[in-house]
This record gives C-alpha cells, structure tokens and sequence, in this order.
C-alpha cells in the first residue's frame, strides 16, 4: 500500500487522551504505542504542532506508516522500534529526562488484525503467528499451539482469554495436533468451534475463538509483562502534574493498570507483590479516574472496536500529602 493515508484508522478514545493530557507547546510527550498515530497526531494538532514525543512501536510495518503521517509535523516526533517496556532507553537517545505526559493504547491496531498473513485474525484465513515483531526471536502462536503442554495451553486461555471452555478447548487442540500440525488461523478456528457445545455456538454473541485468539496473542507477546514492566518504572518519569492515560481491552490488562495506580496513590515503593507495605512513603501520583472511563455510544457506533476499551488516567504528585506542583493541572 503506497499511500499510508489510505489505511483506515479510527484511534480510540482520542477526545478523551487530549482532554486528560492537555498537551502544550515545548512539553514532551511519550506515546508508547504509536500504532498508526492516530494519538500522537492527535496530541501535535491540540498543541498547535508545538510538542514535542518520542512514539514508540515493535511492529515495523505500522511504524513506517506512522512514520508517514508525522510527516505533518516535520521534527516534533520521534520513532524508535521498540516494546513500550523498553522507553527508558528511547528517552536516553532522545535525551530527555522527564515527561509532560504519555499514553499507552493496549488494543490490536486495525492494520494488525486486518491482514490475514499477520496471523491475529480467524476472519481470514492465514498463517498461525500473532507476534507484533515477527524479528523479535519471540515463539509464534504456531509453536505455542502445537508444542505447549495441555494444562499451559489450558490456562492461557482460560486466564488471559476469560475463557471458562479454556479446559475443553485446549483438550481439542491437543487431540487434533497429535495427527496434524496446527499451521493456520482457519483450522484453529474451526477446532475451537467445535469445541463448543451446540447451543453454546448459537447463543454466543461473537465467534468462538475470539477469546482464544486473544488469549494466544497475549501470551505471544507477553502483553502482560509488557504492562507490568513499564508500569513498574514510568511513574519516575512524570513530571508533577504530569498525567499517564492507559486504554485497556481485557480484564487482566485493566487489573494490571488498576493496580499500579493504587500503588502509586499509596505512596508504596515496596515490590507489587508484597502484600504488605514497609516503606512508609507518600503517595506518588493521584488518580483521576476512580472507575475506568468508558467510550461514549457515538463513538462505540462509529468504531466498533472501542466497545471494550477502559481508560484510567493518574497524575504525578510533587509534594507529600498530595500537592500537584505549582501550576500544575489539577
């Protein structure tokens, strides 16, 4: 495809990014999952072309046509290949200490899920990959359909997939890649519908392997380490008053950002997983978003793939007790 204007994209929730980042002129913004830069254009155009980003992305495809659209805004934006976990070292080359703000878009992009021979969809039929960076030396869905043990399988897509047929599924794929390889996003599909009980198949509202493709394409890309890795760090970026916007699709992705944010407005350094806090530290960021927003019905109509995003939002706190800096937005 010659011309990157063609490409349809709607980015989600974009008002809602603005509004929440309310980029301004000379502030530096990271967006983490640049896609095809609907929210990168998006925050340039709110601040009259005059901030500056560094955007980032692990898949070279989108990239350059991202690359493309930028092109609007000739030296306010720079690209790097890379995984959103990896932005401290982006930030380095770029130079820049701090951030004004950033944004992290969970969601497939529309030019992943739209060509069959990336692997993400059972729409068409395609090879089994699902990786973001097919150069990323990461397993393919292939490898993990075909190679995983049964209860590995079984809990990918019943936990990441909120799948309860996970056990039934898996046993089905199991049964099948012991007389054939599994190689393709139609066969796959085809056995997790059979997997289904009859009446199951009729009353469901989307095709049954919407999870379980889901759930693989997770596990391919290590989505939820992904979130945790970069979560664990970016805080320390933020500016006070600087403000970070998550826009999840999946419960999981949505507990993760949740949890982050509750440690961060409890003022808690103490690892994620220690139950209980032992560093009396004040809090580090308040959060702007008490239940996650959602999108609005007219944007659910005009783009269907909105209907399950959550966004949370939290603010960087300058002093203990909760004070934003002087002039910061409140």
């Amino acid at each position: 495809m010659s011309d990157a204007q063609e490409v349809p994209h709607i980015p989600v929730m974009l008002d809602e990014i603005v509004d929440y980042l309310a980029p301004r002129a000379g502030g530096r913004y990271l967006d983490g999952t640049l896609g095809l830069a609907g929210h990168s254009l998006g925050l340039l155009r709110a601040s009259g072309g005059e901030a500056q980003l560094v955007c980032l992305d692990r898949d070279e495809q989108a990239l350059a046509l991202a690359q493309e659209r930028l092109k609007e805004f000739p030296g306010r934006a720079r690209t790097f290949h890379t995984a959103f976990s990896d932005f401290e070292s982006a930030l380095a080359e770029a130079g820049w200490d701090m951030l004004d703000g950033a944004v992290l878009d969970l969601g497939v992009s529309s030019l992943q899920l739209d060509e069959a021979e990336r692997g993400f969809s059972f729409m068409a039929d395609g090879p089994l990959d699902m990786r973001m960076d097919a150069t990323s030396g990461m397993d393919s869905a292939r490898v993990l359909v075909n190679r995983l043990h049964f209860d590995d399988l079984k809990q990918i897509i019943r936990d990441l997939g909120d799948e309860p047929l996970g056990g039934k599924i898996a046993r089905a794929i199991v049964r099948v890649r012991e007389q054939e390889e599994i190689r393709t996003t139609s066969r796959l599909a085809e056995i997790v519908a059979k997997a289904y009980p009859p009446d199951r198949r009729r009353e469901a509202r989307n095709h049954p392997a919407t999870r379980t493709f889901m759930a693989l394409r997770m596990a391919v890309n290590n989505e939820l380490g992904e979130i945790k890795d970069f979560l664990e760090r970016i805080v320390q970026y933020l500016k006070p008053g600087a403000r970070l916007a998550v826009i999840s699709f999946h419960s999981a992705e949505d507990r993760v950002v949740k949890e982050a944010f509750k440690h961060w407005a409890k003022g808690c350094r103490c690892p994620l997983e220690q139950q209980i806090c032992t560093c009396d530290r004040a809090p580090l960021a308040r959060i702007l978003t008490k239940k996650p927003q959602l999108p609005t019905q007219l944007e659910m109509d005009r783009n269907p793939r909105s209907r399950s995003a959550k966004l949370r939002v939290a603010e960087r706190l300058d002093k203990p007790g909760g004070e934003t800096a002087k002039g910061g937005r409140s």
